[in-house]
């Protein structure tokens, strides 16, 4: 049995994962779409930006992740009930920040219209490469604290809950890959796994999924290290699936705190909410929580939120006050 100082070392690591996704998305929101070197450097929340939100505010990113996380905590894993609660939040709001859908990607419009209809989230992501946008990486986090223990014994199994995660809005083999290797790195962060370690190439949890299904050629590359190679003038936070993951792995690897990986991910600019969201998942899967640094942690926009959701993940809440997850759920205002 692991000892308390080790069980609530992986706990801080589980809330970093998810509450570093919302920072990282808020801090990146006000400059969404601006090329690099077009804004001043963003130091903190800022408002502004595509939606007019306030300092702190978050997009899609984290929604979707708190939709995902809802389901997770209330039903387990079904991949029907974590579409309609996408759907939820596209055509009713729920989950967002102010009650409103206001940002959506093509992709996920696209499929959740999709399922609409079709009632079959299996089917319902677009399976051509055309398609690989970064909207399934930028949600994972719940997948991975929820089965964290799945590290390192089960993580073929973890792997292909990442895959089916993303089958519901992006289905394509990048995608899938992207999500089968890095539900796998955030597992082992949370689990306590060294982030040099888990990096790289000779990582044998990397080896394990790859050999149970070859990962896509180009996520391969990411995942032994192409992050390594690129400077800050080559690497790109676009929304391709590909690059964003690269991205967001080149502001991690090498930063020495929490504050410098997810600033490094939004200062790239053009989808810098989604970089910074899945930099934020990394890096509050390595740091914690409580590595996070205050005034992003007070800024942050809607945080009984994310707290409600890490009750449903985690089954208590930070202090301590007993079991409340399981199949209860959580609730969330719609405003």
């Amino acid at each position: 049995m692991e000892s308390e100082s080790a069980e609530l070392a992986i706990r801080d690591r589980s809330r970093g994962a998810l509450t570093g996704l919302a920072v990282g998305d808020a801090l990146g929101a006000a400059v969404e779409f601006h090329a690099r070197g077009t804004f001043p450097p963003v130091e903190g929340y800022r408002g502004g930006g595509p939606h007019g939100l306030a300092p702190g505010e978050w997009t899609d990113d984290t929604s979707l992740a708190l939709a995902l996380a809802d389901s997770l905590a209330t039903v387990g894993w079904d991949l029907d009930d974590q579409a309609a609660r996408y759907l939820k939040w596209l055509r009713m709001g729920v989950y967002s920040v102010n009650g409103h859908c206001f940002d959506v990607g093509i992709a996920t419009n696209a499929a959740l219209s999709r399922f609409e209809r079709c009632r079959n989230a299996r089917k319902s992501g677009d399976p051509e490469e055309r398609a690989s946008g970064n909207g399934s990486i930028m949600r994972l986090a719940p997948v991975a604290i929820r089965y964290a223990d799945s590290y390192p014994d089960r993580v073929e199994d973890l792997a292909r809950l990442g895959a089916e995660s993303s089958l519901p809005t992006h289905a394509s083999a990048s995608c899938l890959s992207a999500c089968r290797y890095l539900a796998v790195v955030l597992a082992g962060l949370i689990r306590g796994e060294d982030r040099d370690a888990a990096l790289s190439p000779d990582w044998p949890a990397l080896a394990r999924i790859d050999a149970a299904e070859p990962l896509h050629p180009l996520i391969r590359d990411v995942a032994v290290g192409s992050f390594r190679r690129k400077t800050r003038d080559e690497v790109r936070g676009s929304g391709w699936v590909v690059e964003s993951l690269e991205a967001a792995l080149w502001a991690f690897h090498d930063a020495a705190t929490f504050e410098e990986a997810v600033l490094r991910a939004v200062n790239l600019g053009d989808d810098a909410d989604t970089t910074g969201a899945v930099c934020g998942q990394l890096a509050g899967a390595f740091w914690g929580e409580s590595a996070i640094p205050p005034s992003l942690l007070r800024g942050l926009a809607r945080a009984d939120m994310i707290d409600a959701a890490l009750v449903g993940l985690l089954g208590d809440d930070r202090d301590g006050a007993g079991p409340t997850g399981g199949g209860d759920g959580f609730v969330i205002e719609t405003n």
